[in-house]
Formats: structure tokens, sequence, C-alpha cells
């Protein structure tokens, strides 16, 4: 059973309406980094998970971004509707389907399923989600560049400030389980080059680059990989 409170989770208030604004908005109602893509991704992989604590953390978190999602919903309706609606039939987007949040992203591409990424392994899909939370962090990010109402731009930072919290929770879920920095989370082991790093992209300095990520003694470099081949 689910249970509507009408007061969102957060307040929602524009002084200053702005339906071009509003336009951009749409990225996180009907975008692939969007709010109703976070919610249906973490509420489906919650069916696949056998730990009933991630099960449950899952699930309150996709309820959560349900109210993110009646948030920005908010924001474009308060943007489009209480206004001189003459900028917001500019664009097609609002002037075909009216004023108000719509499953379109801010160009005009309808929501789809192929957004979401879950795959019934739960380490697979927490990383998946870390990576669907930074996606929505760096759009929410832009829109707080853009935005020019202190009243939205307030709500837009508590919603970005919840996507760190979700990535948070994400990486702790991840560690109770051992696999926070563990590469290896299937049942089929890795062969001999699991630890081998090909040197494929030359500078134009000529001067190879160097890091953690292919030193030993985690790594075997090869400098040179069309010699070893030969």
């Amino acid at each position: 059973m689910f249970y509507h409170k009408k007061e969102p989770i957060h307040p929602v208030n524009v002084s200053e309406a702005d339906p071009r604004f509003a336009q951009l908005l749409l990225e996180q109602f009907g975008g692939a980094t969007g709010e109703l893509s976070a919610a249906l991704q973490y509420w489906v992989q919650s069916f696949h998970v056998e730990d009933p604590g991630i099960r449950d953390m899952l699930q309150d978190i996709a309820i959560e971004e349900f109210s993110h999602l009646e948030m920005v919903g908010k924001l474009i309706e308060a943007h489009t509707k209480n206004t001189d609606q003459t900028e917001a039939y500019k664009s097609t987007l609002f002037a075909v389907r009216g004023m108000g949040p719509h499953f379109l992203d801010s160009q005009g591409s309808a929501w789809t399923a192929n957004y979401l990424n879950e795959g019934g392994d739960v380490v697979r899909d927490l990383r998946a989600n870390i990576a669907a939370e930074a996606g929505a962090r760096q759009t929410y990010e832009e829109l707080i560049k853009l935005a020019t109402d202190q009243g939205t731009q307030n709500t837009l930072v508590h919603l970005l400030t919840r996507e760190v919290s979700h990535t948070r929770m994400f990486m702790k879920a991840l560690d109770s389980l051992g696999k926070l920095s563990e590469p290896f989370f299937g049942n089929i082991q890795p062969d001999e080059t699991v630890d081998i790093y090909y040197n494929l992209s030359a500078n134009g300095d000529g001067k190879d680059q160097r890091g953690p990520w292919n030193r030993e003694p985690d790594f075997k470099y090869i400098p040179n990989p069309l010699e070893r081949k030969s």
C-alpha cells in the first residue's frame, strides 16, 4: 500500500517563473538521469535482492525518488503556469503538450525504459546506481548554474544533496557485502590476463603515462603489445 502526503518532502517555492528554464527542468522529469528513471530502476532492482536490508534500502530510496519526481514536476508547473506563457509557447514542447511536466527530456525525446539499468545481480546493480546518482548530480549542478530564481535554486540544491546521500548509501551497501573495491563479483574466474595492462595509445611527447592503474605489483605493464604478440 502506498500513501501519498500532499506536501512535498521539501518545500517548492518559485518567485520568478521562467518557462524557458522549465524546458531544461524536463531533463530531470522525463530524461535519462531524471527522477522517474531512478525510482523505477531501484524499485525493480529490489525484487532481485535476497538481503532484506539492502532490499529495504532500495525500496526506501525508490519511494524518495518518486517524491523528487513530484518536486521537479511542481517546479515545472510553477515555471510555466503562473506566468506569461508567451515564452513557454515558443517551445514546441509546451505548445503541443500544454503547460506543466511531461515524460519528455529537455530536447523533446520521450522517456523510455531503455534508461533503466538493472541486471539481477545486487553488486552490479549497486554499482550501476552509483553511476546513475553521479549522472543526476551532474545534471542538477548544471541546472543550478542556470537557475536565476532563488527558490528554484534551493530546491535543486536539496535534490543534488540527496543524490550525494544515496551514493553514500549504495557505497555502504557494497561495503557491507565486501564488494566496495572488489572487481570480482561474478561466478566465473578470470583468465591469466586479468592483471595485464596493454599500452595501446601513443602520446605526442613519446612518453608513456603511468599511474596506479598500470603499475606493479597490481598490473604487468606491456609497453609494446605488438612486439609481445610477435
